[in-house]
């Protein structure tokens, strides 16, 4: 696989986590590296980013070829800038790490909530509405370009070949709903719901839901559940064709395992069809991007009554939040 285009690893606003860090070396002592893209390799290119990150929980399982991600942001369980970048990071990562390896020893990453209950409420709307009352477009900008970023290279699995999961246990609202779709798979518990709710509060989520939405499913279907604002139970996305699989309450992780374990022997194939897929169906950054912009323009224009309701939507999301207990930080 090609490396990422410099352009497409370009990573604006705060200065987080987006440099790979600088070689540690002794000098004259010659130490033996792991053949790239083995499992030794993997294992210590995860560590490694792992210290890079703080809202973002890695774990990799080398008997599955498995890193699971779980996402452990600070307050209300949405996408901070700082998750964002951190997410960028990984993707950056391991495309430099392993672009070039004869074969690798990642096969699938996994994407889950540590918030029980909660997926994830989607964009920082509190940043939204600050960063609103302010007039800072350049704000709005940057952090909607790095979410457009952020699922772009989750789209095409850090130009690897890896397939993508995405497993939703409880409420996956606005964006965790738009990072969902950008994994190759959607596994949903029986409870979980999904919805885009920006129209309440007069904006349209715009950080890829109609992209990813058009092509897996239609423009129509599309348009509905954006311009809807209702939420939806996980039969009637899986019925829509937006998820790939519902499972039992409390089954998630197991039927994901279970979903890995069959799939290995077809992981080429796979692989092969979701690049096909992206042949046939093409999405750019470019086109995420331009979208953003467009989002920009439109929560620049809502009013002191649309930012009022966002501002409510907040404190209710601070409430569920608190409703909620934290789980230990990481998975075992």
């Amino acid at each position: 696989m090609a490396r990422l285009e410099a352009a497409a690893c370009e990573v604006r606003g705060e200065d987080i986590v987006g440099h790979e860090r600088t070689a540690r070396t002794s000098g004259a002592v010659d130490v033996a590296m792991p053949a790239k893209g083995s499992v030794e390799s993997v294992r210590a290119a995860v560590s490694e980013i792992a210290e890079d990150v703080r809202e973002v929980v890695l774990s990799f399982e080398a008997e599955s070829a498995t890193l699971w991600s779980t996402m452990v942001p600070p307050g209300r369980p949405c996408f901070t800038r700082r998750l964002v970048s951190e997410y960028i990071h990984l993707f950056q990562s391991l495309n430099a790490r392993f672009a070039d390896a004869e074969s690798l020893a990642l096969k699938y990453i996994v994407y889950q909530s540590g918030t029980p209950s909660i997926f994830s409420l989607g964009g920082d709307l509190d940043l939204f509405s600050r960063l609103i009352r302010a007039r800072d477009e350049e704000g709005l900008r940057d952090y909607a370009h790095a979410c457009a970023k952020m699922t772009y290279l989750n789209s095409i699995s850090a130009d690897l070949p890896i397939v993508t999961i995405a497993l939703v246990q409880g409420q996956a609202l606005g964006g965790g709903l738009e990072s969902a779709l950008s994994c190759n798979l959607i596994v949903a518990e029986k409870s979980a719901t999904f919805g885009l709710p920006e129209v309440l509060f007069n904006l349209f989520p715009g950080m890829g839901a109609y992209s990813y939405l058009s092509r897996k499913v239609s423009s129509r279907i599309a348009e509905k559940l954006m311009l809807s604002g209702r939420t939806y139970s996980a039969a009637e996305m899986l019925e829509a064709g937006v998820i790939d699989e519902v499972v039992e309450d409390g089954t998630g992780e197991k039927a994901v395992r279970d979903l890995i374990e069959r799939s290995q022997r077809r992981h080429n194939a796979q692989v092969g069809v979701y690049r096909t897929r992206r042949r046939v169906m093409p999405l750019s950054y470019e086109e995420l991007r331009d979208v953003t912009d467009i989002w920009v323009e439109c929560a620049l224009g809502i009013t002191d009554l649309d930012l009022r309701k966002m501002e409510k939507l907040v404190k209710a999301q601070d409430r569920l939040k608190g409703a909620v207990a934290m789980p230990a930080a990481a998975h075992s």
